[in-house]
């Protein structure tokens, strides 16, 4: 006579390590994003413009310069208020890779379809921010959001197989 635990333990669940290291790239991610918003806060009541100015100078980068001239003239629009609202966006992002994060790394099904629907949802942002805006770092982010798009579907595709769902 088979003990629950025997048939539980006959098919141990998987794990998967590319879950966790997705995971823990989230949960980087969302601190760096905590830390941007709190950087944020901060220059309320500065000279935004002033500051990138010094930024450029001790980066040694040229003001004259198309990319860095503009840069400057974006900032020259950034007042408290859309600080405020910029800040809010970067801090719900960081919520939202903590919460994906975290997720994974416990490695919770919620999870997978989660991170599977919101970076498939971001997939054509950055395909436009690619049009717009082409450079070499765009194009290595497009495609590893892709390849994580495609492993996450490659997982959870058979487990709705697997449970008598339908495939999507």
């Amino acid at each position: 006579m088979t003990t629950a635990l025997q048939v539980r333990n006959a098919n141990p669940p998987r794990h998967h390590r590319w879950l966790e290291f997705i995971g823990v790239l989230k949960l980087i991610k969302g601190a760096f994003f905590v830390a941007l918003g709190f950087g944020l806060l901060r220059m309320l009541h500065h000279d935004l413009y002033l500051f990138a100015l010094q930024a450029v100078e001790a980066l040694h980068l040229d003001p004259d310069r198309q990319a860095i001239a503009t840069l400057l003239d974006k900032v020259t629009l950034l007042n408290d208020h859309r600080l405020k609202q910029l800040s809010a966006v970067v801090f719900i992002y960081a919520g939202l890779d903590f919460i994906e994060g975290t997720g994974l790394v416990l490695e919770k099904r919620w999870a997978e379809y989660f991170t599977l629907i919101l970076t498939v949802a971001l997939l054509p942002l950055e395909a436009i921010k690619l049009i717009h805006h082409p450079n070499h770092w765009t194009v290595v982010l497009l495609l590893a959001n892709i390849l994580i798009a495609i492993y996450l579907a490659w997982l959870v595709l058979p487990k709705r197989q697997e449970d008598g769902q339908a495939p999507i």
